[in-house]
C-alpha cells in the first residue's frame, strides 16, 4: 500500500494482523507503547502537512535536519546526522536537490551545520525555524 526508504540499515519484522491484534490484547504494556507510538506518529504526519503548506523550502529542510539529528532528545548541542544525500533530502521536503544544495551551503557559512563526510547539526539551526 504505500513505499518505505530506510536511510540506514535496519530490520523489518512482519506481523500477521491476528498475531498484532492478540498481542495488544493480551500484552498491555506493548499496547501502551504501541498506542503511544501510533499518536506520536499521527502528530509527526499532521505537522509534516502544515510543514509543507505553510513553510519555504528553506524551513522545511532546517526541520527535516533537526529531526534526522534527534534534536531536544539526547540533550546535546551538536549531532551527527545519519548518512543521507541531498537528492534523498530533497525528496523529503518536496523541493530539488539543487535548492537543497543552496541552502546546505548557506546553512554552512551561517555555522548552523558542518559536512566533511558526516552531517553534524548544530542546535542554531533551530533559529531558522523559529525565525519568520
Amino acid at each position: 500500500m504505500t513505499t518505505a526508504t530506510a536511510i540506514e540499515d535496519c530490520s523489518v519484522l512482519r506481523i500477521q494482523k491476528t498475531q498484532m491484534l492478540r498481542a495488544l490484547h493480551d500484552e498491555h504494556g506493548f499496547s501502551d507503547l504501541f498506542v503511544a507510538y501510533v499518536i506520536d506518529r499521527h502528530n509527526r504526519t499532521q505537522a509534516d502537512l502544515v510543514d509543507q503548506l505553510f513553510n519555504s523550502s528553506e524551513k522545511r529542510l532546517a526541520r527535516v535536519l533537526l529531526i534526522l539529528a534527534r534534536f531536544g532528545k539526547e540533550g546535546t548541542a551538536e549531532t551527527v546526522v545519519p548518512r543521507v544525500d541531498q537528492a534523498t533530502l530533497a525528496e523529503m521536503i518536496g523541493t530539488t536537490r539543487s535548492r537543497v544544495n543552496f541552502f546546505m551551503n548557506k546553512f554552512r557559512k551561517l555555522g548552523f551545520i558542518d559536512y566533511n563526510g558526516r552531517l553534524k547539526v548544530h542546535s542554531s539551526l533551530l533559529d531558522v525555524v523559529l525565525h519568520d
